[in-house]
């Protein structure tokens, strides 16, 4: 009959002589225990620590132990699942024979490949940030390239510029060519009535008395002047009278 509490014993007290800085025992019954694996020196001497928490359960080591991640630093979790499962196919090709130290080396390569990937990733994004920088550099020193899309889009924004221009300049022609229009007399003296008093007040202004005598324009109502004939002749007027 296996004696399982014998050979737990046997293999905690192994385990604390080879990790007797890193093993701390957290309970008795039941037997629960730490150790911290540390990695290799990676780039700018960057390690990963993961704590494992290991616990016996009555039948180990015909049964595995339970286990967890008690602590991790520099570990992303994706590669935290990775050692979960990796310790769950070790234990399971271990089963019948005591297995931390087993565990535990498993756990030790795995984070220094991790060192090593950690390494590769960064080289990696490293890289593709440079070959970006490098296309965004091509695309600003080459242009646009010239697509049927993009083409008749600027078309039709170009057209839509264009019109809007022509119709700006037809505006303005319109108006200089209505500004260059001269207006006759009359149509000044219907358009601004200050024309109608300008005369008189520029001799009121200069200081001379100016009389009208209101006699003299009775006469001029009954006359049928039309000023819009072509051939009206005001002088004509006068010589008729005498």
């Amino acid at each position: 009959m296996t004696d399982y509490a014998e050979e737990q014993r046997n293999e905690l007290e192994a385990i604390e002589s080879i990790y007797p800085d890193s093993f701390t025992v957290l309970s008795e019954v039941p037997t629960s225990f730490t150790i911290t694996v540390t990695s290799d020196a990676g780039e700018n001497d960057e390690t990963i620590e993961v704590t494992l928490q290991f616990t016996y359960v009555e039948k180990y080591p015909d049964e595995v132990p339970l286990w967890e991640i008690y602590s991790q630093e520099n570990l992303e979790d994706s590669d935290a699942e990775g050692i979960l499962t990796l310790l769950r196919q070790q234990a399971e090709e271990n089963l019948g024979m005591v297995m931390i130290f087993t565990l535990v080396t498993a756990v030790q390569d795995k984070l220094n490949e991790l060192v090593d990937e950690i390494k590769n990733r960064r080289e990696e994004e490293k890289r593709r940030k440079e070959e970006a920088a490098e296309e965004a550099e091509k695309v600003l020193f080459q242009g646009t390239v010239v697509t049927i899309e993009n083409f008749l889009s600027w078309k039709a924004k170009f057209e839509l510029e264009m019109a809007e221009l022509r119709r700006k300049r037809q505006k303005e022609e319109e108006q200089q060519q209505a500004g260059k229009i001269k207006l006759t007399g009359k149509k000044l003296f219907e358009t601004d009535h200050n024309l109608d008093t300008s005369d008189i007040q520029f001799l009121e202004d200069s200081g001379n008395s100016v009389e009208v005598d209101e006699s003299l324009f009775q006469d001029l109502e009954e006359l049928d002047l039309d000023e819009d004939d072509p051939d009206f002749d005001p002088l004509a007027l006068g010589s008729d009278e005498d």
